[in-house]
């Protein structure tokens, strides 16, 4: 059984293991026509099952789902509420060393605006696919940065 984990030995797995994105999907029912969606997760071989669970504990939110096409569990928080009061700021006081980091300083930002709700506003939208975009170079995207620019130019106000 894992005991409980030290705050700088969650920032060290994170640095290996985890992953702070930004995904966008198209909606017409919104008024800017895009939903953002902020998400911080950590993926882990099943037998590390017990780990992922003592993060969602330290973390107190979050949950764990497997990935039958590889043999993975996923810890995941989605809340923007969750992440801004508790994922960021745990890594702004016990901070990222690598190349993460820079990723972590924009979705810390993007978390930010979201939770502040300026990604219903057209020019702070285009900012954060901006900032979201320059993150993740090898991450894999739903719609290419600049579909979704045009689709904002498009919008009706």
């Amino acid at each position: 059984m894992i005991q409980r984990l030290h705050p700088w030995y969650v920032t060290g797995l994170v640095e290996g293991e985890g992953t702070f994105s930004v995904s966008f999907n198209k909606r017409s029912r919104l008024s800017v026509g895009i939903e953002t969606r902020p998400s911080f997760s950590v993926t882990l071989h099943r037998r590390d099952l017990p780990l992922l669970k003592a993060l969602r504990a330290f973390f107190g939110c979050g949950a764990i789902r497997y990935s039958r096409s590889d043999g993975t569990y996923k810890y995941e928080v989605r809340s923007v509420a969750d992440l801004a009061k508790k994922i960021v700021p745990h890594f702004e006081k016990y901070p990222l060393a690598g190349a993460k980091g820079e990723d972590f300083r924009k979705f810390a930002e993007i978390v930010r605006l979201v939770h502040a709700k300026h990604h219903l506003n057209r020019q702070h939208l285009r900012h954060i696919i901006e900032l979201a975009y320059s993150m993740n170079p090898s991450g894999k995207r739903k719609y290419e940065k600049d579909d979704l620019l045009r689709l904002l130019g498009e919008m009706k106000v």
